[in-house]
């Protein structure tokens, strides 16, 4: 992914915070002969004690079938992003969008057996943990769980972390009017106004 220097987040604590926190990416690969995009869940899990993506796609899925003989793969995860408009600035110049977004390359191999199960449990188990009557894999019928006959479980060796947290950094003398006019607008450039504070 192009990133301008000024935009580049080296640190990667805050980087797999991020990725904790806004874990619905989408995983890309080359699936007959074009680019295929699903929107999927993918868990930041330690592995062997190695860190690792982990997640599922249907079994009808096509883009699975690539898996073995072409395993590279991008995953991207979007933050909060919103318009800048240059009226905010002291001096003219163009409007931009301030934005955050990570790019994962890596590896991915299929998984099975206990694994798979390890990971729908971890899945579920962080998604209830704020629902007043949380549901359990342990606890749902054979019936039920028989399903999971209907996925391809993975997990993504993570080679290469790319992360871009544009927010307004070479404008510093206009932060103050920036992160004014987002208070004022939508839930996403509220979200910029809050990173650009730190």
């Amino acid at each position: 992914m192009y990133i301008p220097p000024s935009y580049q987040n080296q640190n990667l604590d805050e980087v797999k915070d991020f990725i904790k926190n806004n874990s619905f990416g989408i995983l890309v690969n080359e699936t007959k002969g074009m680019p295929w995009a699903t929107h999927i869940p993918l868990e930041l899990e330690v592995r062997n004690n190695q860190e690792v993506l982990v997640g599922h796609i249907a079994k009808a899925n096509p883009q699975w079938h690539t898996f073995k003989e072409n395993p590279k793969v991008l995953c991207i995860f979007n933050g909060p992003h919103s318009y800048v408009s240059s009226s905010w600035y002291k001096e003219e110049e163009v409007p931009t969008w301030n934005y955050i977004a990570v790019h994962i390359y890596g590896k991915i191999k299929i998984i099975e057996g206990d694994a798979i199960l390890n990971s729908l449990t971890n899945l579920v188990d962080k998604y209830e943990e704020a629902s007043e009557c949380p549901i359990s894999i342990s606890n749902l019928s054979k019936e039920t769980m028989s399903q999971i006959k209907g996925i391809v479980a993975f997990e993504i060796e993570i080679q290469d972390i790319q992360a871009a947290f544009k927010l307004s950094q070479t404008r510093t003398e206009d932060h103050p009017k920036i992160i004014e006019e987002l208070e004022q607008r939508g839930t996403g450039s509220k979200e910029i106004a809050k990173l650009m504070k730190k």
